[in-house]
């Protein structure tokens, strides 16, 4: 099985959870009985079912047969799975960008909702040039690898607009004026203007003394699998699943119940901005 000489992408889950829900919802197999019948190892079954493993349209053909699937809707879940395994821009890294860039991408693209929660920085989603040019070059890169990991940035970027996007925002990211007065002003402006295009940018006031707010993450949620949440570290990311993703769940609650209402942010963006 080619699956087993390449690591699993996100989408593997995505596929992963479908057959999974067919497999207990339309037939009476267990876990082993479907992958006697197979001809599969119990540890194999168990990895295309996770998504552990990369899973290729003819193994998902071989499961929909077995497991009693029409023929009209077994072509349909196949095409879905083909277009699913289909290359995006995040397949073909640039040059000097980490590849961590196109998985985070990759999930993106398959989620439903997304949303960030920043410490000291505005989150990438919400960048504008000026000011991730900045960040990326106090990093110590050249300015050719960083406009190179501007455009990667940017292309993230455009999955805003067709998918449910949120954003909780630190007060003392807010006041940081990371590239200067002038991009400082850019960047607030930016996130005012931010709810015209269908985004929530609520601020949570410093000092708040709320657990797992140490550090910045993104929770994206999907249609037919768990949540899945991206810690960004040095140079990569985490993906946290499951449940090591589930207490991120109820943070999130604690962070709705924290932060200023969207009114009460536009005010005190406005006011941050007058003051830069």
């Amino acid at each position: 099985m080619s699956g087993k000489r390449q690591p699993p992408r996100p989408r593997d889950r995505i596929i992963g959870a479908r057959l999974r829900a067919i497999r207990k919802e339309r037939t009476d197999l267990s876990l082993e009985a479907a992958a006697k019948l197979l001809g599969w190892g119990l540890a194999t079954m168990s990895r295309i079912e996770n998504g552990k493993r990369v899973i290729d349209t003819e193994e998902v053909a071989m499961m929909l047969t077995v497991y009693g699937i029409p023929a009209d809707e077994r072509r349909d879940i196949i095409a879905e799975a083909r277009a699913e395994n289909a290359s995006g821009w995040w397949d073909r890294p640039l040059p000097g960008v980490p590849a961590e860039v196109g998985t985070l991408a990759s999930y993106a693209v398959d989620a439903d909702s997304l949303t960030d929660w920043a410490v000291t920085l505005v989150p990438g989603l919400l960048q504008i040039e000026d000011y991730a040019m900045a960040l990326i070059l106090s990093l110590g890169w050249s300015r050719e690898v960083a406009e190179l990991r501007w455009l990667a940035r940017r292309r993230r970027q455009q999955i805003l607009g067709t998918v449910e996007y949120g954003a909780y925002i630190s007060e003392t990211a807010l006041r940081t004026p990371f590239g200067g007065a002038v991009t400082h002003r850019r960047q607030l402006s930016h996130l005012l203007d931010a709810r015209d295009r269908g985004i929530s940018v609520r601020v949570v006031p410093e000092h708040l003394p709320l657990g797992l707010i140490s550090h910045s993450w993104l929770y994206m949620t999907f249609p037919t699998t768990t949540p899945v949440v991206n810690i960004e570290v040095a140079e990569g990311g985490v993906y946290l699943h499951d449940d090591q993703a589930e207490p991120y769940a109820k943070v999130l609650i604690k962070l709705e119940q924290s932060a200023l209402s969207t009114a009460e942010s536009q005010t005190m963006l406005r006011s941050i901005l007058k003051e830069a």
